[in-house]
């Protein structure tokens, strides 16, 4: 079942977790009619049409008898109607393979595009009913998030913590500005409840080796830990983390309010095991001065990157035109990926749309896509961009590439989102007010793709299933739309939750958090760029070390490529 869902025009703002919205919203707008009105019957084609789409976006398969099913109705009246809408073609009958004679049942393009049409006019009758605010379009309301309106949401109060929460809960966090800002809020807010000394921060690979630990110990010495979004898969199959479903049914978090994609990030094969806490978008910042001096037009390709960047780099005045990640191990190899990103490829074979879940079942048996033309076409831009980059590139980290664009020695930066909020924030930035915030080029004016990051919010498999209760209110607090304001507020641009994104004192904040509504919006933001395997540590830890050979040891880009891909093979057979 691989039929896009039609792009045209205008219409093409709604996303398919919009219009999977929308096709629940009308099959539960129309369940009861037919349930508890006098006489009234389920609409047989209506039914049909609904289950079909969304079959179609599910990526399920159907045949003939359970389309029937879902459709509720008796089967000869259901199989007289699908057999008239396969003449009248507006169903397609696609072979199951393997030289067998059934077929599954999908929507023809001429229905897709019809049903688009029909939801794009029932989410503009509720956006305008209910949602929009004055002077603002119908494709700026999201459907399916938890606000309508737009609301100022209420500065955070004491009284928020509730008292469920436990005096001695244990964190084990990030060690980057958004984790010690929280830490600072939570013990302003606790007193002596909330000592700093309750809170772990660890670089990521200490994070990533403690949380390891912490998940494997009969008597976790943390109760919260935060999880990098790509470790889930590894730390869910290793059975290292508490299920949350069951605990999220009186805990004060509404998945409707996070975007879809950003909620996905925390649920493995159909289980919820983290909770969003901060999500951040990997996007190229331009110096806009600079760029309008030159006349330059800002990059959309990987081409139009190194040309602009050569414009720019003048070496002799410590001026150089492009800051990235280059440092052996982690960074270099997330570059690697986020660029594989933009030629519409990721590291391993796999469907590229982002996930309301991520499901084991496609990956049992990893296809990798390393030893790729791609792959080779995007050390070859990385390559180039070593010639344009600081003399210190092939050492630069996260850290590094924020401290060389915010002192003004680089003309373009790759950089996360939360980071980029420095430029703007920091009295020693020599870039504010000066900065253009872009969505990351693609390799030929394709299709934009910007990586999400961020942490989710875990508890310890072995953490007392009573205690977890309790703990899970404490995170509910922390993902609330008013703490998350407050970061908005003080310079943290991207919160994951629609209410946050719609508070208009949260969208003056920082031009960032219109910049990256908008590219959700778009469905421009993946989570596919660094699918979280099981297998991903192997992947990056062994991409960080070959990528880099390739681009700045001088090892041979295809034989680094073809080393990667075999020393991951080896590792998983192991």
């Amino acid at each position: 079942m691989n039929q896009q869902i039609p792009q045209h025009g205008p219409k093409a703002e709604l996303t398919s977790h919009e219009l999977s919205r929308i096709v629940d919203f009308l099959r539960q707008l129309r369940m009861p009619f037919d349930d508890q009105m006098p006489d009234a019957k389920p609409d047989v084609f209506w039914n049909i049409v609904l289950e079909l789409v969304d079959a179609q976006l599910r990526d399920r398969p159907v045949d003939k008898s359970g389309l029937i099913a879902l459709a509720r109705v008796p089967y000869s009246t259901g199989n007289r109607m699908v057999t008239k809408m396969i003449a009248d073609a507006l169903i397609q009958q696609v072979p199951r393979g393997h030289g067998l004679k059934t077929h599954f049942l999908q929507p023809s393009e001429r229905l897709l595009s019809a049903f688009m049409d029909y939801a794009n006019h029932v989410k503009a009758h509720l956006a305008q009913t209910f949602g929009l605010r004055k002077g603002t379009e119908a494709n700026e309301y999201y459907f399916g998030g938890s606000y309508f309106a737009s609301q100022i949401i209420s500065p955070i109060q004491t009284h928020d913590i509730g008292g469920s929460v436990p005096n001695d809960i244990r964190f084990l966090l990030n060690d980057d500005n958004y984790f010690t800002s929280m830490r600072n809020m939570w013990s302003d807010f606790r007193n002596d409840l909330g000592r700093k000394s309750s809170f772990d921060l660890q670089r990521l690979p200490d994070l990533y080796a403690n949380a390891l630990a912490t998940g494997q110990s009969a008597s976790p010495a943390h109760d919260v830990v935060s999880l990098n979004m790509p470790w889930l898969g590894e730390f869910a199959e290793k059975g290292l983390l508490a299920p949350l479903d069951e605990l999220l049914t009186d805990a004060a978090i509404n998945a409707l309010d996070f975007h879809p994609s950003v909620w996905g990030t925390g649920n493995w094969n159909g289980t919820q095991y983290g909770i969003p806490l901060y999500c951040t978008i990997e996007i190229l910042a331009a110096r806009r001065d600079l760029f309008e001096d030159k006349g330059i037009a800002f990059p959309k390709t990987f081409d139009d990157t190194i040309r602009a960047a050569r414009e720019l780099h003048r070496p002799a005045s410590e001026l150089y035109g492009i800051a990235w990640n280059g440092q052996r191990g982690m960074p270099i190899a997330n570059s690697f990926m986020f660029f594989l990103a933009a030629c519409q490829k990721t590291v391993i074979d796999m469907p590229l749309h982002n996930q309301d879940r991520w499901r084991f079942d496609r990956f049992e048996r990893l296809k990798l896509q390393i030893d790729t033309s791609d792959a080779l076409e995007v050390i070859d831009y990385m390559k180039q961009l070593a010639e344009v980059s600081p003399p210190d590139i092939a050492n630069m980290d996260w850290e590094k590439r924020i401290s060389c664009f915010m002192s003004g020695q680089a003309g373009m930066a790759y950089c996360w989102t939360m980071r980029a909020a420095r430029f703007e924030h920091e009295l020693s930035s020599r870039v504010t007010r000066r900065v253009a915030y872009l969505s990351p080029p693609s390799r030929r004016m394709g299709k934009v793709a910007a990586p999400i990051g961020g942490f989710l919010m875990t508890i310890p498999a072995n953490v007392n299933p009573a205690r977890q209760r309790q703990i899970i209110n404490a995170i509910a607090w922390m993902v609330s739309p008013e703490a998350m304001k407050a970061h908005v507020k003080n310079g943290f641009p991207v919160a994951p939750r629609f209410s946050v994104c719609a508070d208009p004192e949260a969208l003056a904040s920082s031009p960032i958090v219109r910049m990256v509504d908008q590219m959700a919006r778009r469905n421009e933001l993946v989570t596919w760029s660094r699918p979280p395997v099981p297998a991903f540590n192997l992947i990056e830890r062994t991409l960080g070390r070959e990528i880099h050979d390739a681009v700045f040891g001088g090892k041979s880009p295809k034989q680094a490529i073809r080393d990667a891909e075999n020393e991951i093979l080896r590792g998983l057979s192991q």
